[in-house]
C-alpha cells in the first residue's frame, strides 16, 4: 500500500458554527437534566409539606384538651364509706351540675345539662375518692374534660352559626358552657391523656399508651428474633456457604422476601402462629414473630453488605497473625461492620413499626380498654390504633387519628436519628 492511499483525518474545526451547535446542544442537555432533577425534589419537598400540613393542622387540636374545673360535694348519702367503690357516682354529678344550674329544673334539660361533662365523670369522681376516702362528705375542685362535642366547640370545629338541627347540642347547652366559660371554669391544657391513656369509646378520653405498650414489646420480640438470626445467617452466607447452586437460590430467594407484601407474611402468621401452633390472639408475642418474618430479610441483606464491606486485608492480617476463621470473624470483621449492622437493623425495626397490615391478620385491631401486662396479653399497636380511629364516626377521633400518626412519625424519626448517631459514633475508616 502506498503512503498515497493512506487518508489523513480530517481535522475538526472548533471554531465552527457547527461546534458551536453541539456545544449549545450539550449545555443546553445539561441544564435540562439539572432542572429536570430539582423539579423533581421541588415536587418531592411540596408533597412532603402538603402532608406534614395537613396533619399538624388537622391534629394539633388533639394534643390540647377541653376542661372545666367544677365544685364537687362527695355526699356520704351516696357513698359508702367502708367500700368507697360502691356508690351512687352518678347522682354525685347530677348534683354536681344542679348546682351550678340551679335554675334547670326540667328533667329533659338537666339531661341534656348532664351532657357537659365526659360520659365517664362518675368514674373518675369514684377514682378519686377511693384514692382519698377522706374527702368524703367535703367538696373539692375538679377538673373534668368536657365531653367531645364541647370540646371541638371550643375548638373552632363545631360553629356556633351552624343551624341548631345540624349539630349534636343546642342553643341551651351551649349557653350553659359559655356561662362556665365566662366564670373562669373552662380551661384547655396540653393533652396528656393522648400518650397516658387507654383506648375509649369516647374522643376525649381515648389515649395511645396500649398502643405504645403493645408496639414496643412487639418490637422487642422482633428484634430478639431477627437480630441474631439474621447476623448468624449473614455470617454463614457471607463467610463460610460454599458458591454452589444451592446458596445461589437461598440468595435469590432472600432478596425475592425482602421484596414481598406484608400482608402476605400476615397471612404466614394467622396460619402458622394462630390456626397451627394456636398461640392466643391479639398478643405482641405473635405480632412480633410476624414482624421478625418481615424484617428477616432486610437484616441478613444488610449485614452481608456490611460484612463485603471489610476490606479483605483486616482477614488476611488476622489470619496471618495465627488467628482462625471464627477469631477473625467475631473479633475483626463483626466488630468494624457493626455501625452498618446497627443501621439497616434499626431502619428495620423502624419499618416494622409502622406496618399495620400483618397486624390487622392476627387481630391485634381489637377494643383493649387497657395496655397489656405481657407478651400474651391482647393489645393493640400503633399503626392499628390509627386505622381504628380512622375508621370510628365521632368527629374528635378525626383530630386524635392525625395526632396518633404525627406520635408514630415522632417515633420513626427519633428511630432513624439513632441509626445515624451509631453510625457516625461506630463507623471506622481505612
Amino acid at each position: 500500500m502506498s503512503t498515497a492511499d493512506i487518508s489523513l483525518p480530517v481535522k475538526f474545526d472548533w471554531s465552527s458554527e457547527a461546534a458551536a451547535a453541539r456545544r449549545k446542544r450539550r449545555h443546553f442537555a445539561d441544564h435540562r437534566l439539572r432542572w429536570i432533577g430539582i423539579t423533581a425534589i421541588m415536587i418531592a419537598i411540596g408533597l412532603l409539606g402538603i402532608l406534614l400540613t395537613t396533619l399538624v393542622a388537622t391534629g394539633y387540636r388533639a394534643f390540647v384538651q377541653t376542661m372545666v374545673t367544677v365544685p364537687v360535694y362527695v355526699n356520704p348519702e351516696y357513698v359508702d364509706e367502708t367500700d368507697p367503690s360502691k356508690g351512687n357516682y352518678r347522682a354525685i354529678v347530677k348534683d354536681t351540675l344542679g348546682n351550678l344550674f340551679p335554675e334547670v329544673t326540667n328533667p329533659r334539660d338537666q339531661r341534656e345539662l348532664g351532657q357537659l361533662l365526659t360520659n365517664n365523670t362518675q368514674f373518675m369522681i369514684r377514682d378519686r375518692v377511693v384514692a382519698d376516702p377522706s374527702i368524703i362528705g367535703k367538696t373539692v375542685e375538679m377538673t373534668l374534660p368536657v365531653s367531645d362535642p364541647f370540646d371541638q366547640l371550643e375548638k373552632g370545629v363545631l360553629s356556633r352559626e351552624s343551624p341548631e338541627d345540624q349539630r349534636k347540642i343546642n342553643n341551651a347547652q351551649i349557653g350553659w358552657f359559655d356561662q362556665l366559660a365566662a366564670e373562669g371554669r373552662v380551661s384547655m391544657p396540653l393533652n396528656w391523656g393522648l400518650l397516658f391513656n387507654s383506648d375509649s369509646r369516647f374522643p376525649e378520653l381515648a389515649g395511645l399508651a396500649g398502643a405504645i405498650v403493645g408496639s414496643f414489646y412487639a418490637l422487642m420480640v422482633c428484634f430478639l428474633i431477627s437480630f441474631p438470626c439474621g447476623i448468624a445467617a449473614a455470617v454463614y452466607l457471607e463467610e463460610f456457604a460454599p458458591k454452589n447452586k444451592w446458596t445461589d437460590m437461598i440468595e435469590v430467594n432472600i432478596n425475592n422476601l425482602a421484596a414481598v407484601p406484608s400482608i402476605v407474611f400476615g397471612l404466614l402468621g394467622l396460619a402458622v402462629f394462630l390456626n397451627f401452633f394456636g398461640l392466643p390472639r391479639s398478643a405482641p408475642l405473635v405480632g412480633g414473630m410476624v414482624l421478625s418474618l418481615m424484617t428477616l430479610p432486610t437484616i441478613i441483606i444488610v449485614t452481608r453488605a456490611s460484612l463485603k464491606a471489610v476490606p479483605p486485608s483486616i482477614r488476611e492480617g488476622g489470619l496471618g497473625m495465627g488467628a482462625s476463621r471464627h477469631q477473625v470473624i467475631l473479633h475483626h470483621v463483626l466488630p468494624l461492620a457493626l455501625p452498618g449492622i446497627l443501621t439497616g437493623t434499626i431502619i428495620g425495626l423502624a419499618q416494622a413499626l409502622g406496618e399495620a397490615a400483618p397486624l390487622l391478620l392476627i387481630g391485634m385491631n381489637a377494643f383493649i380498654t387497657s395496655p397489656p401486662g405481657g407478651l400474651l396479653d391482647a393489645s393493640t399497636a400503633l399503626p392499628t390504633q390509627i386505622f381504628i380511629w380512622a375508621d370510628s364516626p365521632e368527629r374528635g377521633f378525626v383530630d386524635r387519628t392525625s395526632a396518633a400518626i404525627l406520635v408514630l412519625l415522632g417515633f420513626l424519626i427519633i428511630m432513624n436519628g439513632i441509626a445515624i448517631f451509631l453510625r457516625q459514633r461506630l463507623e471506622r475508616t481505612w
